[in-house]
């Protein structure tokens, strides 16, 4: 009899799932919301900054919310990043401007016209009709009109020099003239004549005012930004309401230029019924520069953040999460509840080697499948069990090593060292799953391992924990992605700490654990370097 794990229900689920591993309009249908509120909070009238790791539903979360705002008739744009990295400013700005004004333009010539009685095109594309009539479409093609005449000035400049030398020449012309007089005498005899004759001559002077000036790109996006706000203002008009720009994966932009690029668009935004929507990696972005002026958006005072990153610090709340996304792909594939092909243990083990993430927990899933069915049932049951997890974890190793590779371009030597460093504490010197870092502790390798927790190398399971010996220190504790010592890598008699459950917490505390960075992997071995206090007597 042929298994759960091969039937076409199950093929069904795995098509499913694999298609929402990645963002698109489609799976708008089966998102998810990460916590309650997430979603209103999204389509507020506030500039928000979204943060997440890769994966973690920040580009669902704005797809999601642009989808609704966009059956509300309000005027969105939806503009990934990504495709602009490696150039700099201000070509980078200018490239981000070309493509917001044509996402609205596009949402101008389509959704502010279209009636609300096209509901082929209305549920194709979002999944529901408008509740407010369309817009005067003369008004609408007017400002269509507009919006793309600024795309073709931008274009233009997009493509000239930056900084070049230009001359100027203005001329002009004065005329001078001299006369002179001679006169005539002539008789005859019929008659006698006596005249003057005047003769002129002119002589023209040729002046020119040569300037040099050079061209700025910068300049011009000033100048332009009145023009601007004004579209912004008549697309509030003509919708009777206001304007949203999804900007999403601003990490992907030079960290240089990424406060700059925020800095301009909120100035355009401001007072402009505009509001920014920003996706983003927190330990990947500059999104505010101190100085005078200030540059960027501030939090809290210029923006609200969103967090999606659910860590493993929340196990119980990750867990539900993620298994509400995975029970939602199964009923629309009718194959059941999750226990008919999942062990318990199996589930909590794609939790631990997600991490947390939603696309890695479904992508790990989908690989546990094809490892269940591989081996054929046998001793360990049809159904999907830990060392099949297990076995998957270790091969998506590989995809977390391009998306590292993808998103340090720039920096990822000194990253690619710092984790070095903890596999190595953590596997050899300590033959564990996790480390702990002082709270405290004040060195640039502390912010690598702030990026390799976002860049999901690293994971954050407990922010306060206590050390015998170390009295008054507190110290954050985080685990070693499973892929690192699961499946082909999979270490026997490694000491795993399991976090999750109550009973670990003293496994937590052992001095041996404290991670030293900034040292060698040696010295890092032995502590913080700080003397064991002596135990109180009991």
């Amino acid at each position: 009899m042929t298994g759960i794990l091969d039937t076409p229900k199950m093929a069904q689920l795995l098509t499913l799932v694999e298609e929402a591993a990645r963002s698109t309009e489609e799976g708008v249908k089966h998102f998810v919301e990460p916590a309650p509120g997430t979603l209103q909070r999204t389509t507020n009238r506030r500039h928000h900054i979204v943060f997440g790791r890769r994966g973690s539903g920040k580009s669902s979360l704005l797809r999601k919310a642009g989808a609704d705002l966009t059956v509300d008739r309000r005027p969105i744009a939806s503009v990934n990043l990504e495709p602009f990295k490696g150039l700099s400013y201000p070509d980078v700005l200018i490239s981000v401007l070309i493509s917001t004004f044509s996402e609205f333009r596009k949402w101008i010539d389509t959704a502010a016209i279209h009636p609300s009685t096209r509901t082929s095109f209305w549920q194709r594309c979002f999944g529901s009709t408008p509740k407010r009539g369309s817009f005067n479409r003369a008004k609408s093609g007017e400002l269509s009109t507009r919006f793309k005449a600024q795309v073709d000035a931008l274009e233009r400049e997009l493509y000239r020099t930056d900084d070049a030398e230009l001359h100027v020449t203005d001329g002009s012309e004065q005329l001078q003239g001299d006369s002179a007089g001679i006169k005539l005498n002539a008789s005859s005899p019929v008659a006698s004549l006596e005249g003057q004759v005047s003769v002129s001559s002119s002589l023209a002077e040729k002046r020119e005012v040569e300037e040099r000036f050079r061209r700025s790109k910068t300049d011009f996006l000033h100048r332009h930004i009145l023009d601007f706000q004004r579209l912004f203002t008549e697309l509030g008009d003509l919708s009777n309401g206001d304007a949203y720009l999804f900007l999403d994966d601003l990490y992907h932009i030079r960290r240089s230029d990424q406060a700059r690029v925020l800095d301009y668009f909120h100035r355009l935004a401001k007072d402009h019924r505009l509001w920014l929507k920003v996706g983003t990696i927190r330990h990947r972005t500059n999104w505010y520069v101190h100085g005078d002026p200030p540059i960027g958006m501030k939090i809290a005072d210029d923006a609200d953040e969103i967090d999606l990153d659910l860590t493993l610090e929340k196990y119980a709340l990750a867990k539900a999460f993620l298994t509400k996304i995975l029970t939602n792909f199964a009923d629309s594939a009718g194959v059941g509840r999750l226990g008919g092909f999942l062990t318990d243990g199996a589930l909590d083990r794609l939790v631990l080697a997600s991490g947390g993430v939603a696309r890695d927990f479904l992508s790990i899933f989908r690989r546990s499948v094809v490892v269940a069915r591989e081996r054929g049932g046998g001793p360990r049951g049809e159904k999907v069990g830990v060392e099949d997890v297990n076995v998957a974890a270790g091969e998506y190793d590989s995809t977390k090593r391009e998306d590292f590779k993808r998103d340090t371009l720039d920096d990822s030597s000194p990253l690619d060292a710092e984790f070095g460093k903890i596999r190595t504490f953590c596997l050899e010197g300590n033959n564990t799953n996790c480390f702990l870092l002082d709270k405290e502790q004040q060195h640039p390798e502390v912010d690598l391992i702030h990026e390799l927790v976002d860049l999901k190398l690293v994971h954050l399971i407990r922010s306060r924990v206590t050390v015998s010996g170390r009295r008054g220190r507190i110290y954050e504790a985080y685990m070693l992605d499973l892929s690192q010592y699961a499946g082909a890598r999979k270490r026997r008699k490694l000491d795993i700490v399991e976090f999750w459950k109550p009973k670990s917490t003293e496994a937590l505390r052992k001095v041996s654990l404290i991670y030293t960075p900034g040292k060698s992997v040696e010295q890092a071995a032995t502590g913080d370097g700080m003397p064991a206090a002596p135990e109180p007597e009991r």
